[in-house]
């Protein structure tokens, strides 16, 4: 039997704030891909119009539809080998039906869930009881529960750290960089390792896992731009500005409480909160990340340098797609 290539892909939720670099980098690929088909609601075929012409324009068929449709989402399936779903952290739950109709399609061979950012099965003491995790966790579950043909990828890429450097409003002592002040807020003292990627990465990474699906198939794939520590993070700021900037350090005892708190208050910001708590505890480190199995080489990928250079120039906003 030949072995497996993904010729028609088919993304959803690639208008969105990972989607973007999914699909343009999708479109960008070499050698390209066969076929790269986007599915999208009525509404956002209407509001990012200007957007999927120029992609049209780079080779992407469009599909308006309704993701909750089974008569559509069966329909977009026809032909389709490979399904990438990149929905938000609200549409999550919506992939079990996605999965549900991969496995009953008879051209679908392939799903990478939304598993983008923070890995859901780091560790089995902290990790399963996450409150951010449990969607990502009712979906595996699922998977491996219902599904038994199809395989299945998750592209686990930890923090993005072009957001990672934007602290959160009235939280800024969670994290992040404040450019105008030199303001550097940092969780603990520091010196703890943080593994990043850049959402252009993002998009290489996915790329480089369609080109190797035999490496790829059935694993949750650990990738990083780079692994640094917010003391080295600083630094870098410090280099490229020409300035000193103020470490203001915040322990982690006092994030831990500052997240309970808005869990408590139902604050929508205790997910970011817990998220970045996870992330200095070092959950987003390992012996060995998958790099490599994706044949992607430091120099292939973006660097601290990189990500604290366009930080500096406008940022992930100022991205152009």
């Amino acid at each position: 039997m030949a072995p497996f290539v993904s010729s028609k892909i088919l993304v959803v939720g690639g208008t969105g704030t990972i989607g973007q670099y999914i699909t343009a980098s999708l479109l960008r690929a070499k050698p390209a891909f066969q076929h790269v088909v986007l599915f999208t609601s009525p509404g956002t075929a209407n509001t990012k119009a200007a957007l999927l012409d120029k992609w049209r324009a780079d080779g992407l068929s469009v599909i308006v539809g309704d993701l909750t449709s089974e008569v559509d989402v069966t329909a977009a399936y026809e032909g389709v080998d490979t399904v990438i779903s990149a929905v938000g952290r609200g549409g999550l739950l919506v992939q079990l039906e996605l999965l549900r109709l991969a496995e009953a399609s008879p051209s679908v061979k392939w799903f990478l869930p939304s598993e983008y950012g923070t890995d859901i099965e780091h560790n089995t003491d902290k990790s399963p009881h996450e409150r951010p995790h449990q969607l990502k966790l009712k979906v595996r579950n699922y998977i491996r529960e219902h599904l038994k043909r199809v395989k299945v990828t998750y592209v686990v890429t930890g923090p993005y750290f072009d957001m990672w450097v934007y602290p959160m409003p009235d939280a800024e002592k969670a994290g992040g960089f404040v450019v105008e002040e030199k303001d550097a807020y940092i969780i603990g003292e520091g010196d703890g390792k943080v593994g990043f990627c850049t959402m252009w990465d993002v998009g290489k990474f996915v790329v480089a896992t369609l080109q190797h699906p035999e490496e790829s198939f059935g694993k949750a794939l650990k990738v990083q731009s780079f692994v640094v520590t917010p003391n080295e993070v600083v630094a870098e700021y410090e280099k490229q500005t020409g300035s000193k900037w103020n470490a203001i350090k915040t322990p982690l005892e006092d994030i831990r409480a500052l997240e309970a708190k808005l869990w408590e208050e139902g604050n929508p910001r205790a997910t970011g909160i817990t998220l970045r708590r996870i992330w200095a505890e070092g959950g987003t480190l390992y012996v060995k990340n998958d790099n490599e199995l994706l044949a992607l080489r430091p120099e292939d990928l973006d660097s601290l340098e990189v990500g604290v250079k366009k930080a500096l120039s406008g940022g992930y906003k100022a991205d152009v797609f």
